[in-house]
């Protein structure tokens, strides 16, 4: 008798039994971890409440509804991270349930769950999700996209224009590479018999009617503040670090789905003994167009937005890696054939595990042993909330009136916005930046003014003095990281800027 693990009679029995089951175990890994280990937020995720608590239809962030919906979830647990942790998490279990979906109505329910577990394994899904912005909104997004862009172009389902639309118009609200991804859209669509006619209906005008009303006050907003140009190209002289950057970037998402390509080599028949007795995974046969369908998405937003990042020097992908890869893992299944041979089971079992906790044990080290290694910081040690906490209650005794705005060092001073009577960010090295306030209007309704001190006196940096002329510092105050280590503690200059009416 064949012997065949419970692993694979449950993606044979109850495929989607499996894909919850790793989504939301993956889900409530990233959920505990920062609740746990996060003294403060990652990356800019302090920034964007800052911003999302102005509720302005457009920043140079960008489209404004990431923003607000952090904002929204911030308030709703009660001034914690835990809300915008836990919708980021909900972004991440909705992306793969919608992916998933797609995947079952191209190869089948069977194999679907395989293409989930191999996308889970790519580096954007785990760690940077925690980070909830416009990149992590943008996956379901995109994936509900690609969902209603096959009902429509391979199954002919015009009953999915309406969401279609809908999902295009929140994508443009998003993320400012929506632009870029629905015109991938419309030109597969163009480009293929059935694409074309679907576009030849009237239902696409229907659409575009409905984005236009909904991105209409976020277009306004574009044109009255003129940020429709295009970024400057880059000079002649330029172009060759521009295209390193843009390999850079690519070995970036490369080495971002590399678990994907272990654990297809891993599972490959060249090295395999007894071949015959490997479970299989079936499938029907995949229509040409979906084929395509699939392999264009693999590829052509990863390699555009690649691209487009390398021309205009962005530090990332455009869109965000997790959407340029969203596709990778069905892109396998799909290149691997109607039978799909599960070769050495426990051997990849182990690989998907380590590929989906190794990136938890990464956080776990470099936030408790990071520091002994020597001084570097580990931005999520930061003690946000005892900071918050502390400037916001010395300016409302000193002042016998609540914080209503903080400046001074931005890393520092979105870490007191979050405080419990939520004061406006002012970035005051670009003020342009932070419409709502003004230096001026800072002195005049008052604040706290925050930096990085390098002794004791807690003197002022040059540049800080100088925007707020007769600024008398404070004793600087000490806050100690998570883990102290060999680093030193964290020493805040601060000074209050009373207001003009005391």
């Amino acid at each position: 008798m064949r012997f065949t693990s419970l692993v694979v009679e449950l993606i044979r029995a109850r495929p989607r039994l499996v894909v919850w089951l790793v989504v939301l175990i993956q889900a409530a890994l990233w959920l505990i971890l920062p609740m746990l280990l996060y003294r403060s937020p990652p990356g800019d995720l302090a920034i964007t409440l800052a911003f999302g608590r102005e509720y302005q239809v457009g920043t140079w962030l960008g489209p404004p509804l990431a923003f607000w919906l952090a904002d929204i979830a911030f308030r709703a647990a009660g001034n914690t991270m835990f809300g915008v942790y836990l919708l980021a998490q909900a972004c991440a279990v909705g992306t793969f349930w919608i992916y998933y979906q797609l995947a079952r109505a191209i190869v089948g329910g069977q194999q679907a769950v395989l293409a989930v577990l191999l996308s889970m394994t790519v580096v954007a899904f785990s760690s940077p999700g925690v980070e909830f912005g416009p990149l992590v909104l943008a996956r379901p997004l995109w994936a509900l996209l690609l969902l209603h862009s096959w009902q429509l172009i391979g199954q002919n389902r015009h009953n999915a224009w309406f969401a279609w639309s809908i999902e295009a118009g929140l994508l443009l609200l998003t993320t400012p590479a929506a632009p870029g991804l629905l015109l991938l859209l419309v030109g597969f669509a163009a480009a293929t018999a059935r694409g074309r006619r679907v576009l030849m209906s009237l239902d696409p005008l229907y659409a575009l009617l409905v984005i236009v009303v909904l991105v209409l006050p976020y277009l306004i907003w574009l044109l009255r503040a003129d940020a429709l140009s295009m970024p400057p190209w880059p000079a002649i002289s330029d172009l060759g670090a521009r295209v390193l950057q843009w390999g850079w970037l690519l070995v970036g998402l490369v080495l971002a789905m590399s678990a994907i390509v272990l654990l297809a080599i891993l599972n490959s028949g060249w090295f395999a003994r007894n071949a015959d007795d490997a479970p299989i995974i079936y499938r029907p046969p995949v229509d040409p167009l979906a084929r395509d369908f699939v392999y264009f998405f693999a590829l052509a937003p990863a390699l555009l937005g690649s691209l487009i990042a390398g021309i205009f020097n962005l530090d990332h992908v455009a869109g965000g890696a997790g959407v340029a890869l969203l596709m990778s893992g069905l892109a396998v299944i799909v290149a691997s054939g109607d039978l799909i041979h599960l070769r050495r089971q426990r051997l990849l079992r182990t690989v998907w595990a380590g590929a989906v906790v190794a990136p938890a044990v990464a956080v776990v080290a470099t936030i408790l042993f990071l520091p002994w290694t020597g001084a570097n910081e580990v931005p999520t040690s930061l003690p946000a909330k005892a900071i918050a906490q502390f400037f916001g209650d010395n300016f409302e005794r000193r002042t016998n009136q609540r914080l209503r705005a903080v400046a001074g060092d931005p890393q520092l001073a979105s870490f007191v916005a979050m405080s419990r009577g939520r004061p406006h960010l002012l970035l005051d090295a670009t003020p342009e930046r932070t419409p709502w306030l003004s230096v001026a209007k800072f002195n005049e309704t008052g604040g706290v003014v925050v930096w990085r001190a390098s002794d004791t006196s807690g003197a002022p940096p040059p540049d800080i003095a100088q925007r707020f002329p007769g600024l008398v510092p404070e004793v600087p105050r000490v806050f100690e990281w998570m883990v102290n280590g060999r680093q030193p503690l964290l020493r805040i200059g601060w000074a209050i800027v009373r207001p003009k009416a005391q």
